[in-house]
């Protein structure tokens, strides 16, 4: 069997969202081990890692609660720059993290903003939240009818958070690259949509991808 015949098996998609689920909650329990581990730390501190494990959490359900796609990416590029994307930033939990109290307030606002920008979007999206470049259907709800990729805001405000949580140089190189990553993705995904949705070509021309009058 290929690879585009595997990726629209049954099979190959449980696979998917267990293993993509699995990596979140895994991160979701470092991060309560750790706050277990640190009780004593500033409470800016615990409530930044505190939102954090939520986030993740989150993020564990959605892909398991996603449907089967109608159409997938052709390619490996698509899925290689949909998993880095999406696997990349979180490694940053496994870093040491910084004790001072102003970015860690500043984290905790990104992650929530993030978090409730999700949950909203999300709403709207329902189940037909992915990874990798699929296509469903063209949500033109809620955040929708401003710009066409909500979701992507968010995880930028959430992966910005954590880049605070862990500050270090290398951390802000990891959030450049993931910036230039989730680029890619949104182009690959724009690609698949008007390949296999007719309506998507109205929906487009009339929005903006990410931040209104900039792009």
């Amino acid at each position: 069997m290929n690879t585009i015949a595997l990726s629209k098996s049954g099979s190959y998609d449980r696979i998917m969202r267990l293993l993509g689920s699995l990596w979140f909650m895994l991160l979701a329990l470092c991060v309560a081990v750790r706050v277990g581990a640190s009780l004593t730390d500033p409470w800016p501190s615990l409530l930044s890692s505190f939102c954090l494990g939520i986030f993740y959490m989150l993020l564990a359900l959605l892909i398991m609660s996603r449907s089967p796609a109608k159409a997938h990416a052709d390619g490996l590029l698509p899925r290689i720059a949909a998993f880095v994307g999406s696997y990349l930033p979180w490694t940053i939990s496994f870093l040491g993290k910084t004790d001072d109290t102003l970015p860690n307030l500043a984290s905790t606002a990104c992650v929530l903003v993030g978090t409730i920008m999700m949950l909203v979007t999300i709403r709207h999206l329902g189940r037909s939240f992915s990874l990798v470049p699929q296509a469903r259907s063209v949500v033109q709800t809620g955040p929708y009818r401003w710009i066409k990729h909500p979701l992507y805001v968010a995880e930028e405000i959430v992966v910005l958070g954590v880049v605070l949580q862990y500050l270090t140089p290398v951390t802000v190189i990891v959030l450049v690259l993931h910036i230039g990553i989730q680029v890619c993705r949104i182009l690959y995904e724009e690609d698949l949509l008007r390949r296999n949705c007719p309506e998507y070509s109205s929906y487009e021309a009339s929005r903006w991808r990410v931040i209104p009058y900039v792009w």
